[in-house]
């Protein structure tokens, strides 16, 4: 009589949930392959988490690291969603973030779309949280735990430096100047550019505002009298030849002694891994002397 075999065992996969940005439990019943990113900061996030492979659109403004290019462009997505270009490309999970609105959101969800927004970090370890949840999400839950650890070093190895400087320069961060440049968009409290400042050595001239985002009238500027002036806005145009010919701008101690620094704001504005290369840089161009 001949012996039954016994069946294969099949050990199920347990689900992945985690809350989102906007309070949702979002549930996955294995980890995601076909990834829509709709923010530079997300699909920075999946990169360096090594989920690239996994990525098969990306919003326009999506342009690092370079590998971005390969991937299928779907435009802008801060105010208009193509829901029938997104349902088309039958992603498993689409990655939103705080430029996305909850009625967007929801569209995408009543297309039958799974949406899971990323919470706005206000802090490093707010940071930290994003590349776990992101790495459990997409199955790099390894990667994730390594690229932690790697920042978390990084990040100690300023702060040490940063804890012995008895002199701290300060600071006006442009945003934008494009509309009146007597009135420039700045980062005020509440803001990461505020708080890296803060934590490079600096002190952010902006930081007695009222609001994270504000305007700094010349004459605010004028009466703090900045050692430096980091521009955000290079990308745009704005370069320190034109800031020092700017009406009233010639007598900044900053300008008079050629401290007037081009800055890649893509390194803040996009919350995502590089704001570690962003302390570093402004704890190098705040106190190049510790870094010799």
């Amino acid at each position: 009589m001949a012996t039954a075999t016994p069946a294969p065992t099949v050990t199920p996969v347990a689900q992945i949930s985690a809350t989102d940005g906007l309070g949702r439990e979002v549930t996955l019943e294995a980890p995601a392959q076909r990834i829509i990113s709709l923010a530079p900061s997300n699909t920075e996030i999946l990169f360096a988490l090594g989920a690239g492979r996994q990525v098969i659109a990306r919003d326009a403004f999506s342009d690092y690291p370079p590998e971005v290019a390969s991937v299928t462009d779907i435009g802008s997505t801060w105010e208009v969603l193509n829901l029938e270009q997104l349902v088309a490309l039958q992603p498993d999970l689409v990655l939103a973030a705080g430029i996305q609105s909850p009625e967007q959101v929801k569209a995408m969800e009543e297309a039958g779309l799974t949406v899971f927004l990323v919470p706005n970090p206000v802090t490093l370890e707010d940071l930290y949280a994003n590349l776990d949840v992101v790495g459990r999400l997409t199955g790099h839950e390894d990667e994730a735990a390594a690229l932690i650890e790697s920042l978390k070093a990084r990040v100690a190895a300023v702060d040490a430096k940063i804890a012995t400087v008895s002199r701290r320069p300060r600071v006006f961060y442009e945003l934008d100047a494009s509309q009146d440049p007597t009135k420039p968009w700045t980062a005020g409290p509440g803001s990461f550019h505020d708080a890296l400042i803060a934590r490079a050595g600096g002190i952010n001239i902006a930081a007695v505002l009222d609001s994270s985002w504000a305007q700094m009238s010349l004459e605010q500027i004028v009466a703090a009298d900045p050692d430096l002036i980091l521009l955000g806005d290079t990308k745009w145009g704005t370069t320190p030849e034109a800031v020092a010919q700017r009406p009233g701008w010639g007598n900044l101690r900053a300008v008079k002694s050629g401290q007037v620094i081009p800055f890649d704001d893509d390194l803040i504005s996009r919350p995502g891994p590089r704001l570690v290369d962003a302390l570093e840089n402004l704890a190098k161009i705040f106190h190049p002397e510790l870094f010799k």
